[in-house]
């Protein structure tokens, strides 16, 4: 059985690959801040699912969550984020000390997990999926502070799949959807579609095993 270790799955994205994976047999490691969402998530994804309520920013947690996935780890899902401060600022208005939190979630604890999972990840040949965003490459006014800690991430998983050519590294796009973190933004999330779809998507890219690079989710669906 394949194991995976999913952050940010209590909703959204998180949730729906985690459900994703689970109905292809798949032992999950999963995280989220909020104990009870990540309790209900965890509730409908079967047997096999360790749930780690905690934050990635916190390194005993993301100890916890390495000591979860043990050595037989084949998948490490990068998904928990955070938007930063809300309603979004212009950069000329950003402040400091929200922008460094959002780093250090968006950018520092993804790296720090993959460093503290890498040798169970090198013993099974496996795969790192980073979700990032179309704001890591648009300069859409005001998405300037969790765009630019999200083209770090992008950044980051394009030297480690030069560094480490025996895995499988995607930086992933999975384009708007209907999530509270694209409400929070102030965007009309109503409008987006759902995170299923976005999680289909990179469902074909995980089972086929696409090269490492850069993906985005609309191009990985099937066809319309």
């Amino acid at each position: 059985m394949k194991t995976a270790l999913i952050t940010g799955a209590s909703r959204g994205l998180g949730r729906a690959l985690a459900d994703e994976l689970a109905r292809d047999g798949w032992s999950l490691v999963v995280d989220a801040r909020d104990p009870d969402a990540l309790r209900a998530a965890a509730a409908g994804l079967g047997p096999s699912v360790t749930a780690i309520a905690g934050d990635v920013a916190d390194p005993a947690h993301r100890a916890a969550l390495a000591r979860a996935a043990g050595g037989g780890l084949d998948l490490l899902v990068n998904n928990a984020s955070a938007l930063g401060t809300t309603p979004l600022p212009r950069l000329a208005d950003q402040p400091i000390g929200d922008l460094a939190a959002a780093y250090a979630t968006n950018v520092l604890a993804p790296l720090a997990l993959i460093q503290a999972v890498l040798p169970a990840l090198r013993e099974r040949r496996g795969a790192i999926l980073n979700i990032t965003s179309d704001a890591a490459v648009e300069n859409y006014p005001t998405w300037g502070g969790y765009g630019s800690s999200k083209a770090a991430l992008e950044q980051l998983s394009n030297v480690l799949a030069a560094e480490e050519p025996d895995l499988a590294v995607w930086w992933a796009d999975p384009g708007e959807m209907r999530t509270d973190m694209l409400r929070a933004a102030g965007e009309d999330a109503d409008a987006a579609p759902p995170p299923e779809e976005a999680a289909a998507a990179l469902r074909r890219l995980i089972g086929d095993r696409r090269p490492s690079g850069r993906y985005r989710a609309f191009d990985l669906a099937g066809p319309r």
